[in-house]
């Protein structure tokens, strides 16, 4: 019986895990601040460490999830087209030179939609179920 449980859970972690790692992931800026819509390149420069402004020229704060996160993996991969493997040697590099400092990670979505939410110059990323009206999807073009 015990085995059973076992294989039974493990295969509940894997579909669960699954599931999250399809979800779709949006980017999100506080309903108080406001509306934009960026470019993949302009995603990239503020995630990236390369500006630290939206394009209307308010003050961007990028926060990422967990690193190695299904959301953070996810997010890079679809958004900026790159591997965790890839943002961490990019960070590394800038922390070494003293040229920057990455994002600052929360644990889940739901950390990530209760801080957006309450921070008007913070940009991130949650599934889409955590939209609520605390937050504005935004427009990546």
């Amino acid at each position: 019986m015990p085995l059973r449980l076992t294989k039974f859970g493990c295969s509940l972690l894997l579909c669960l895990t699954t599931s999250l790692a399809l979800a779709d992931v949006v980017v999100v800026t506080s309903a108080q601040g406001p509306a934009i819509t960026l470019t993949r390149g302009e995603l990239a420069d503020i995630y990236l460490g390369r500006n630290s402004r939206f394009p209307g020229g308010q003050p961007a704060m990028p926060v990422d999830q967990r690193e190695n996160s299904p959301a953070y993996v996810a997010f890079y991969r679809d958004y900026l087209g790159q591997t965790p493997t890839q943002i961490k040697m990019h960070w590394s590099r800038l922390i070494f030179t003293g040229r920057g400092q990455p994002p600052r990670s929360l644990a889940d979505h739901q950390a990530m939609a209760d801080f957006v939410a309450g921070q008007a110059t913070a940009i991130g990323y949650v599934d889409e179920a955590y939209i609520d009206e605390r937050l504005r999807v935004v427009t990546i073009d």
